[in-house]
């Protein structure tokens, strides 16, 4: 009976193996489309199965108060949820994909950029239920970038279920963003753009029919399901002298957008020097987070504004005709407006799972609100309603944070159907940019890459590219390991580096996993402050790691060497994963491009 059973599994996957064999020897066109087709279809499901988990989680929180449990605390029950979120979410990231911590759009970069395009099919899975749980207790983020990085993961895992080679799986991986973007926002063009300009940084026929296949079906998916987000009247230019006032709103946005970035990324390093378990950072920061919601402003439900995705408080300023109205004065919306950016980057610093695109735009509604109650008041009646710079302003905050003035443009077209409104959108939205883009080179997607050291690829694949693109870290890694414990003293440590020579070490916990580097420089720096006696390794190494995957090219190691100046990265198994598989040394990628370079040669006299 076993025989029998290993064999019928044995016969269907020799099947399956010869159908993808055949499929692959097709036309080209019609690989890449039947394969968008797919991921569009699935990306489109993944968005509306996220988006109802957020809703049951809601539910439970906030509606059933966790069928009564929360009964007894009145409305201090705002306070909790948040924490009681943050206490299910963090541990299921932390132990299950720790990439699924944060907006997700950045992962997806990286993956794109030196990852081949692949992302672990779990990811989609962990993304959509960490998220879930995170906004629907409250976190003050979007859910777009989860969709994003989980249409991402299933475009991904669709190429290397078909052995694509790395460009299609990139291409796929473009198309399930894109996807994921269009059917959460209704707004097919948007999410065609987005994934052109912000995830794979470059435009091409035959990439945009893909990108296109994959937004349409899964907008259409969506459209069956969900209603539009934002509802706003229609708003046109009053006069042309108006538009001087959108472009100084345009130069408010992208300083705006820039304090947002900086906000959120000083959070990441503020809660990162945070020294308790990743998994109680996203209850602290959740218990922070429900005090703020609990004495800021609600609405009419008792919600706070500044909780979940914010469509609520986005559609009330979108409609804001009457510069008198009592409940979006302009302090409230500047209050909010400031507010939204605290809780933004602290539901995100903390650990949290979600998007900063729809804070973006709830944030840039509010900052253009308010300028539209200012400019009311100071030219009433020839000017429009607060609620037309509102949108000005979304659009136009978005596209100076993500330096992606298409994407920001045809999102507030697509939400709101106004073209009246587009050149006002337009002009505001690229002085936000170029103001943005002056200040700062990175945007809020790729400012952590570049911290990190990791390229952002950019351009066509395949242009450009040299032989240390054609070497990857596996083949260029040292297996042979010596680890240092954490326990170890430093008396100890001194003795280890005058007996072997070494200039590093990694550092590994109690389980065997990678926990940091120990250089030399890190023992002298220790030495010359005098604080050795009684110490551990744990007390002077760098836990700030950069480190490299088996899959990534080896010009990706050396760019981040360069980046932190340092002779040494650890190589561990996959992306999330804290498994040591091997080092690169700065000498072992001179010996892998001597080889690469002997290799090319030997192919060459071969042609």
């Amino acid at each position: 009976m076993a025989l029998s059973q290993s064999g019928n599994i044995s016969s269907r996957q020799s099947f399956i193996q010869q159908l993808i064999f055949k499929f692959k020897h097709l036309p080209d066109f019609v690989i890449v489309t039947t394969l968008a087709v797919i991921v569009g279809i699935g990306a489109g499901f993944g968005a509306i199965l996220t988006e109802w988990l957020v809703e049951i989680v809601h539910d439970m929180f906030f509606e059933k108060k966790l069928w009564g449990l929360l009964e007894g605390t009145g409305t201090f029950y705002l306070i909790l949820v948040p924490a009681m979120g943050a206490a299910i979410f963090g541990p299921i990231i932390y132990y299950f994909a720790r990439e699924a911590k944060g907006h997700g759009v950045s992962e997806v970069l990286e993956a794109v950029s030196v990852g081949g395009g692949r992302i672990r099919p779990r990811v989609a899975v962990v993304k959509s239920v960490s998220s879930a749980f995170c906004i629907g207790s409250g976190g003050s983020v979007g859910l777009e970038g989860p969709i994003a990085q989980i249409g991402s993961a299933v475009g991904s895992t669709v190429g290397q279920f078909f052995s694509m080679t790395e460009e299609k799986i990139r291409l796929l991986l473009g198309c399930g963003a894109g996807a994921a973007i269009a059917a959460t926002f209704h707004a097919p063009i948007t999410g065609t753009i987005f994934a052109l300009e912000i995830i794979l940084g470059h435009l091409e026929a035959r990439y945009f029919s893909a990108v296109v296949i994959s937004a349409v079906i899964a907008d259409t998916i969506a459209q069956l399901y969900k209603e539009p987000l934002v509802h706003a009247p229609t708003y046109q230019l009053i006069s042309s002298w108006e538009l001087l006032l959108y472009a100084l709103l345009g130069v408010l946005a992208g300083l705006g957008a820039i304090g947002f970035s900086k906000a959120l990324h000083g959070m990441e390093d503020l809660w990162g020097k945070v020294h308790v378990s990743e998994y109680v950072k996203p209850i602290l920061g959740g218990l922070i987070l429900g005090v703020v919601g609990f004495f800021t402003f609600q609405d009419d439900s008792g919600f706070p504004y500044l909780f979940g995705m914010g469509y609520e408080g986005i559609s009330g300023v979108l409609s804001l005709s009457d510069p008198m109205n009592t409940v979006f004065t302009l302090k409230v919306v500047f209050a909010i407006f400031l507010l939204k950016i605290f809780t933004t980057s602290l539901t995100l610093g903390s650990g949290g799972s979600g998007g900063t695109f729809t804070p973006a735009l709830f944030m840039g509604a509010m900052l253009g609100a308010s300028f539209g109650h200012i400019v009311n008041l100071y030219f009433p009646g020839i000017v429009e309603a607060p609620g037309a710079y509102a949108l000005a302003g979304l659009a136009a905050f978005f596209g100076g944070a993500a330096h992606a003035p298409m994407t920001a443009i045809l999102v507030a077209f697509e939400l709101t159907h106004n073209y009246e409104m587009i050149l006002p959108i337009m002009l505001t939205t690229v002085v936000s940019t170029l103001v943005a883009q002056t200040i700062s080179p990175t945007s809020i997607y790729t400012h952590k890459l570049t911290h990190r050291g990791i390229p952002i690829r950019r351009g066509a694949p395949g242009l450009g590219v040299d032989v240390m693109e054609n070497v990857t870290v596996g083949e260029a890694m040292n297996t042979e390991l010596q680890v240092i414990p954490l326990t170890m003293s430093v008396e100890e440590l001194m003795e280890r580096f005058a007996t072997t020579h070494r200039h590093g070490y990694p550092v590994v916990d109690d389980a065997g996993e990678l926990a940091g580097v120990v250089s030399i420089k890190d023992l002298d720096s220790a030495i010359a402050a005098g604080k050795i006696k009684n110490r551990t390794v744990a007390d002077i190494a760098t836990t700030d790691l950069l480190v490299a995957y088996p899959y990534e090219p080896i010009s990706a190691a050396l760019q981040k060497l360069s980046v932190r100046e340092i002779s040494r990265l650890p190589v561990v198994e996959e992306e999330g994963s804290r498994q040591l598989i091997g080092i690169v040394l700065r000498t072992d990628i001179i010996d892998a491009y001597n080889n690469a370079m002997i290799k090319n040669r030997v192919q060459k006299q071969e042609e």
